[in-house]
């Protein structure tokens, strides 16, 4: 038998029949069809709600790229302060629920028509190299327009413990930080709107003493470039890393720990950097346990002494539950058979998908309650990376249903 993920505290203290957002979830199966996705954004809310009192003062950033499902983008939107967004489809869609100012396009190899919306709009552009700022700067001049820039720099450093590391390494990601203040002089000098910097050194981060020292070594980077280039810079983006619980014997984040020492590096920081603003960028923090995806078992089969419960989704809609998206080691999300919340688990099983590959399993010997074909099993850890980061046309299976629930 093999452990699964805490169920988050939302979910874990249901009995009988699961809810989300106070809706049965057999109700929403019936509604939606199965496999779906729900999403509950009054818990996204109470993550925005909780990072304000731990951090009053600092920006939130939302990235999108956890989650761009309309509906919750356009429920999340009112409670940042700014999108940031990875692809010129994510910016139009941002910038139907955020103002382009309140907007950042990061990414490596911006296309010219990228670029060029990106200025057209008045959205931010996190410049990724030399040349991509000189592009920027050259498609300003054909538009007549000033394009706002940032330089995304690759950090002479990296987050311990995170679970993607993006800085201390050589990148396609941002500007090594020795040849950021050059890309900051070039893109003043070129007469654009300087942002400021954007300083990502990693993400899914649970090591609260681990991201605290980021931070502080962020705030330093910052202002050692901001020296070099001779240029205060309006904003900085440090970056975000908060993970979340999705294994056994991982512990959620101490946000208000984090806050407390971000505020007391702040209150020391450089004098290049005493009028600049302090941005955190988070998707997977806000949005990863306000979803969950159901699926429904079609077959239970033994084999050689395993127990498979065979459902109608897999990893072609939830590609991270499966362990194959970034996990070196596979581990297993949290599962539950929804009508037996709260019930002692009395067998073992694995949850294995409907595509034709041994690769599609998303529970292995788990412990649940009796389950047989008709109930639907629930995946929780749902809300960021799924839909849209799992290969949804492989096989030719229908894709997941989303909804979200909770709102009048």
């Amino acid at each position: 038998m093999k452990p699964m993920g805490p169920i988050p505290p939302e979910f874990a203290g249901q009995q009988g029949m699961l809810t989300i957002g106070g809706r049965a979830a057999d109700d929403l199966v019936a509604e939606a069809g199965s496999p779906c996705f729900v999403y509950d954004p009054a818990i996204v809310a109470a993550r925005v709600a909780r990072f304000r009192a731990a951090l009053p003062g600092v920006d939130l950033h939302y990235a999108m790229k956890a989650n761009p499902f309309p509906p919750l983008l356009a429920a999340i939107a009112p409670l940042v302060d700014g999108i940031d967004v990875a692809s010129a489809g994510e910016l139009a869609l941002a910038l139907t629920a955020k103002a382009a100012a309140s907007i950042s396009f990061a990414g490596p190899g911006k296309r010219d028509a990228e670029l060029e919306a990106a200025i057209a709009a008045g959205a931010t552009l996190n410049v990724e190299s030399a040349n991509e700022a000189r592009r920027a700067l050259a498609i300003g001049d054909r538009l007549g327009r000033t394009p706002r820039l940032a330089v995304r720099v690759n950090p002479d450093l990296e987050l311990k413990g995170s679970g993607m590391k993006m800085g201390g390494r050589p990148s396609p990601f941002g500007i090594d930080a020795e040849q950021a203040a050059d890309v900051v002089r070039l893109i003043v000098a070129g007469g654009a709107d300087w942002r400021g910097f954007h300083i990502f050194a990693g993400s899914q981060a649970l090591d609260v003493a681990a991201i605290i020292e980021t931070q502080a070594a962020t705030l330093a980077l910052a202002a050692r470039l901001a020296e070099e280039a001779g240029a205060a810079p309006p904003l900085v983006n440090l970056g975000g890393g908060f993970g979340v619980p999705y294994f056994a014997g991982d512990v959620a984040v101490d946000v208000e720990r984090i806050g407390a020492a971000l505020a007391e590096a702040l209150a020391t920081r450089a004098a290049i950097l005493a009028d600049a603003r302090f941005a955190i960028e988070l998707g997977r923090w806000l949005v990863a346990e306000a979803g969950v995806y159901l699926t429904r078992v079609v077959d239970r089969k033994e084999s050689r002494g395993e127990t498979f419960l065979v459902v109608d989704g897999g990893l072609h809609h939830q590609l991270a539950a499966s362990g194959n998206f970034g996990t070196v080691v596979r581990r297993n999300y949290p599962l539950a058979v929804v009508g037996r919340m709260g019930e002692a688990a009395s067998e073992e099983v694995s949850v294995v998908g409907c595509l034709c590959t041994p690769l599609d399993r998303l529970g292995d010997r788990v412990a649940l309650p009796p389950a047989a074909p008709g109930d639907v099993i629930a995946i929780f850890l749902a809300g960021a990376y799924g839909v849209t980061a799992s290969p949804a046309a492989f096989l030719g299976h229908p894709p997941a249903a989303e909804l979200m629930v909770g709102l009048s």
